[in-house]
């Protein structure tokens, strides 16, 4: 017991260490692309070294959070991804001077406790998924059902998306979600796997390692697909929360039909470990509603540049009119003309 509820508070730090590394990367990258935009020369953004630290520490925490679903279950990893939502609210007051407001302590708070209570009440079960439990898993029928089910929802989103237009934020969220799952399920069996065959249990030579590595590729390849539909059609702060919730719900529910995560759980612990998913999906809700969306100041066209013009006045552009823009001075102008 000792030996599980270590390598699982393991995986917990590490999975948080590296959900928060990548809201700092985020950040980093943010900062990087207002700093370029302000320049009157601006260079491209893969040529500067601030923005490649940015993508440097991302690639790191992505690679901890694909470790840590070696140490630790699904059901726990995975709401732990409120930890960068948390962590973007804070430091971006750092990098990109905002201002703490009450509704990210508000949600910070909520989600801290919700996290508290994931970590306590999460199901202790060994982590050492070795290949032929993968294979055991696989074929299970509990899993043959859930799989079936999931294809069916899938193709039937895809139809009213492809076929009907329909691109609402919960039909695209939805197939991300049901897409996740498998990545999930996928990533821990390989990273259960490697693991194992670092100390000494070869895994790698079994078949069901390559499938794992496909699937996880093929899914994570779709998901972002319409993970990057979404983020063009809404703004993000719609997408965050509501993809959160749903990445969270279908890796839980795929971790407790695959993995049997709580399989022994008391009704004590799976009542109290929901209600801490409940407090982080409302902690996120709170952080990301009525946060306004960054964008880029457009900027003022000197008149003095203009052919003919030797007006030192300037013109706003105006987006919301038929106009281009108004001069500061335009009743003088067309008295003067006069």
């Amino acid at each position: 017991w000792f030996v599980i509820l270590q390598t699982q508070l393991f995986g917990v730090l590490l999975a948080a260490a590296s959900n928060f590394l990548i809201s700092v990367s985020l950040n980093i990258q943010k900062c990087t692309h207002l700093r370029l935009a302000c320049q009157t020369e601006p260079k491209p953004y893969y040529k500067s070294k601030q923005w490649w630290c940015g993508t440097s520490l991302l690639g790191l925490g992505d690679v901890g959070n694909f470790t840590a679903y070696g140490f630790a279950p699904i059901a726990l990893v995975a709401p732990l991804g409120c930890v960068s939502v948390i962590g973007n609210a804070f430091i971006s007051v750092i990098f990109l001077k905002k201002t703490v407001r009450t509704a990210d302590i508000l949600g910070g708070t909520l989600s801290v406790t919700g996290t508290y209570l994931l970590v306590i009440f999460a199901p202790n079960v060994p982590q050492e998924i070795t290949a032929r439990q993968a294979q055991n898993y696989l074929v299970s029928w509990p899993f043959l059902v859930y799989l079936i089910l999931e294809i069916i929802i899938f193709c039937i989103l895809l139809y009213l998306y492809k076929r009907k237009a329909v691109k609402h934020i919960v039909v695209l969220l939805m197939m991300v979600a049901l897409l996740a799952s498998l990545t999930v399920i996928a990533v821990k069996a390989v990273a259960s796997m490697i693991t194992l065959s670092v100390k000494g249990k070869m895994q790698l030579t079994y078949p069901v390692f390559y499938i794992m590595i496909v699937l996880m590729a093929t899914s994570c390849a779709f998901q972002v697909k319409f993970l990057n539909r979404a983020m063009h059609l809404y703004e993000a702060t719609a997408v965050v929360p509501i993809n959160f919730v749903f990445f969270t719900t279908s890796a839980i529910i795929s971790g407790v039909i695959f993995y049997r995560e709580f399989q022994s759980a008391a009704l004590l612990s799976l009542f109290m470990f929901l209600f801490g998913c409940l407090l982080s999906f409302l902690g996120v809700f709170v952080i990301a509603r009525n946060k306004k969306e960054e964008h880029l100041q457009v900027p003022f066209i000197d008149c003095g540049h203009i052919p003919g013009q030797n007006l030192a006045d300037k013109i706003q552009p105006d987006s919301h009119s038929s106009y281009y823009g108004t001069l500061n001075n335009e009743d003088d102008l067309v008295k003067s003309q006069a």
